[in-house]
């Protein structure tokens, strides 16, 4: 029933607050708002409603009712017609969408958050709104999609990033009427200032050299740049990719997953030992120290578990490369494990939505997460101290000087 043109508000309160109702903001917000429309539609006609005036320009012609989603609930909006024309209230509604921008912001932090379109349901039915449908969440989750595509594609300016790790998840989404499996690519550094970011995110087919050549391309052209090392797994297409894209960078294999896999090379009863000399090898105070344990650990294995020994020395460079780096760096860079914390906090947030409809709702919602934990980390204290950052890039400039005038010497006893 619509509200007539005009309320006596005394009387209005003391009948509403004599009922008692626990509807009371609901129902006085429709009431206040269908006064509104009204009064909106007697100026655009020229007249009161009912009344007779010569300065009358139109004429009323009932209501169309519609549902308003707020944070008191769903109220009904009666929206008066005219007989010639049409009258919205662009002020209030927005054309196809039914709920006020406050209860969307609400709904699509909610999604953030990780909570399913059925609690979501839920919620919203307890502060009085008649419901939400799946795509009523999708379609109010979208107003993520300009925040996280000027996360994914920001300049990369506050290098440089002297240390990156890589990463993938595997995630289902329905593409061509099925169910699909997707990687998804993630890639952290720490900047000039040392704070970690995330650098970039990508959907791809599947975790191929073709992808990951896609990803560090895009961050390259994003201005990446300064890397001196990369820590990722030991997928054959990103080591390639590091290579083809971050010239002069070098490669640390995962601690982590080195040991997953060299487990499966050594026999099970021999696996205790091996796991204890690999672990009193990261554990060394210095460079030397560790390449010297690391000789002990091969002299050990050679003659009675030669398959380990074979796997030790052909990865050696790769899971040492940390050495080149001060001390103080070792246990950020050595692994993925960072990382590894970052995928579970992303699997926390998509596991309530298990099969995304398409890839462009998993990067609103990946996209999201990373960029809210994006802030975090800028607001939060240094990952790596800066002091120790810049003897990092001495060291390796002293590196590449020493390693420079090396060549230049052979060169010259050569032509001699």
């Amino acid at each position: 029933m619509t509200a007539p043109s005009s309320i006596d508000p005394a009387q209005f309160l003391h009948e509403h607050l004599a009922q008692a109702s626990p509807d009371l903001l609901r129902e006085m917000l429709t009431t206040f708002v269908n006064t509104l429309l009204s009064a909106e539609a007697d100026t655009v006609c020229g007249a009161a409603y009912g009344a007779s005036s010569p300065e009358r320009v139109n004429q009323r012609n009932g209501y169309r009712h519609r549902d308003f989603d707020t944070r008191a609930g769903t109220i009904d909006v009666a929206i008066p017609k005219l007989r010639a024309g049409t009258y919205f209230p662009g002020w209030l509604l927005e054309r196809r969408r039914r709920a006020e921008a406050a209860l969307t912001s609400v709904v699509a932090t909610c999604y953030l958050l990780g909570v399913s379109t059925r609690r979501m349901d839920k919620l919203v039915q307890s502060l009085g709104i008649t419901g939400l449908s799946r795509s009523q969440v999708s379609t109010m989750a979208t107003d993520l999609d300009e925040h996280v595509e000027s996360f994914r594609t920001r300049p990369l300016d506050a290098g440089p990033y002297t240390f990156v790790a890589a990463d993938a998840l595997v995630m289902k989404v329905r593409e061509g009427g099925r169910v699909v499996k997707v990687a998804v690519m993630v890639a952290t550094g720490v900047n000039a200032d040392g704070h970690r970011e995330i650098l970039g995110v990508q959907v791809a087919a599947a975790e191929s050299g073709a992808g990951w050549l896609g990803f560090f391309r895009d961050l390259v052209a994003r201005r990446l740049s300064g890397v001196r090392l990369v820590t990722s797994d030991a997928h054959a297409g990103l080591v390639e990719a590091i290579g083809a894209t971050l010239p002069g960078a070098a490669w640390q294999r995962c601690r982590t997953h080195y040991a997953a896999n060299l487990m499966a090379t050594t026999p099970k009863s021999s696996w205790p030992a091996v796991k204890a000399m690999l672990h009193s090898v990261y554990d060394q105070p210095d460079a030397a120290s560790v390449q010297a344990q690391f000789d002990k650990l091969l002299d050990t294995t050679q003659a009675q578990l030669p398959a380990v020994h074979a796997h030790l020395d052909e990865a050696r460079a790769d899971i040492l490369a940390f050495t080149t780096f001060p001390k103080g760096l070792w246990r950020q860079i050595w692994s993925n494990n960072p990382n590894e914390r970052l995928n579970r906090e992303i699997r926390r947030r998509t596991d309530v939505v298990g099969i995304f409809p398409d890839r462009t709702s998993l990067i609103r919602l990946v996209g999201a997460v990373l960029a809210e934990q994006h802030d975090e980390w800028a607001e939060g204290r240094r990952y790596l101290g800066l002091e120790v950052m810049n003897r990092s890039r001495l060291n390796l400039v002293d590196t590449t000087d020493t390693a420079e005038e090396d060549t230049t010497t052979a060169l010259g006893a050569l032509s001699a």
